[in-house]
């Protein structure tokens, strides 16, 4: 987890992937579905960075899991953005939005929706709940009880929701985008280990700097920017270009390195928990959606590099010595990516 008033360690730990923004040129002619996709991630990421002012490394990340299929978990302090950022999401696609409020006493049923006798008809009727959108916004989810947090598992993994023996299948595309405060703050529980390892990447939003804040007093003081953002895709073209992510071809030689990186976490003394199978499957999807902003058809270990700490970080737990000596999951995860070999050669591998 990052350090407090910092700003995510989401870029490579080699320093190759800071200077690019959410959406970085292309390093060759892309093909029609990359240059759709390049274009439609690049309005997506101006759209969103009318809100979140100065974290482009963010935004990325947030649109890297959105391409992957997956689910974001962004945690910090109150007030540096997690909401709104979410909702600038949302509000990016014009597609279904919902968003929950979790708070200690949320039921599961209000998550998932409950049956209700309707008696004109003398039977039970299903009343969906707010997890039946395209993108559910989750403001707090550690304020909720284990149990209530238990009701996103199903639906966040095999996108259907299961209520008195009948299950309902969701829309695509599908994405949890969860908020939540450090666990040492008052009222809060720590996210089960399954439901964090549901979560695709996690990003710490940190204070702005300086200009950036001054910035954001000039323009949002007098009014929410949240209220000018219009639409700039649909849901339509992002499934489209989900698809198109599915297809970025992975070389067996990176398809191999990431397994390895993984595994490695598995050997770390420092780990009572290492990152799980899951864990793979989530960084190999999320790699490709990286190659894809970059404009290229095919993954290098440079995207697995770009995207290792925010996918694998989270998932990891501490030794009891590792937290006394101060160490963190994301140093565990750049120890890891400096010490497993990086492979050489081979169609669209990154020499170095």
């Amino acid at each position: 987890m990052t350090s407090r008033g910092h700003s995510a360690a989401t870029a490579d730990p080699a320093g190759e992937h800071a200077g690019p923004a959410a959406y970085p040129q292309a390093v060759a002619r892309p093909s029609t579905g990359l240059a759709e996709l390049h274009e439609t991630a690049r309005r997506i990421a101006g759209n969103v960075e009318r809100v979140l002012v100065g974290k482009p490394e963010v935004v990325r990340i947030a649109l890297v899991t959105l391409l992957a299929e997956g689910h974001l978990l962004v945690e910090d302090v109150p007030g540096v953005g997690k909401t709104s950022l979410a909702k600038a999401l949302g509000r990016s696609i014009d597609c279904t939005v919902s968003r929950i409020q979790f708070t200690p006493d949320l039921l599961p049923s209000d998550v998932t929706g409950v049956s209700i006798y309707n008696r004109q008809q003398a039977d039970f009727e299903f009343r969906p709940g707010p997890v039946f959108a395209n993108i559910v916004v989750g403001d707090e989810i550690n304020r909720a009880s284990p149990k209530t947090q238990s009701a996103l598992l199903e639906c966040m993994e095999e996108r259907q929701v299961t209520v008195d023996t009948t299950t309902y299948h969701l829309d695509e595309p599908f994405m949890v985008i969860a908020t939540q405060n450090p666990i040492e703050m008052e009222g809060t529980y720590a996210l089960p280990e399954a439901q964090r390892d549901r979560f695709t990447a996690r990003v710490s939003i940190g204070y702005p700097d300086p200009q950036a804040e001054l910035a954001m007093v000039d323009e949002h003081a007098g009014h929410n920017p949240l209220d000018d953002l219009e639409p700039v895709s649909d849901a339509a073209t992002v499934h489209r270009l989900v698809q198109a992510v599915r297809g970025i071809h992975l070389a067996p030689e990176v398809r191999q390195y990431a397994v390895e990186l993984v595994a490695a976490t598995r050997q770390v003394p420092e780990l009572r928990l290492g990152a799980s199978p899951r864990a793979t499957l989530q960084l190999v999807r999320a790699a490709r959606a990286q190659a894809a902003l970059s404009g290229r058809e095919y993954v290098v270990p440079d995207d697995l590099h770009a995207v290792a700490v925010p996918v694998l970080a989270h998932r990891l737990v501490l030794t009891t010595e590792a937290h006394a000596a101060r160490r963190s999951a994301t140093d565990v995860v750049r120890a890891v990516l400096q010490r497993v070999p990086v492979p050489h050669g081979g169609n669209g591998l990154a020499h170095r």
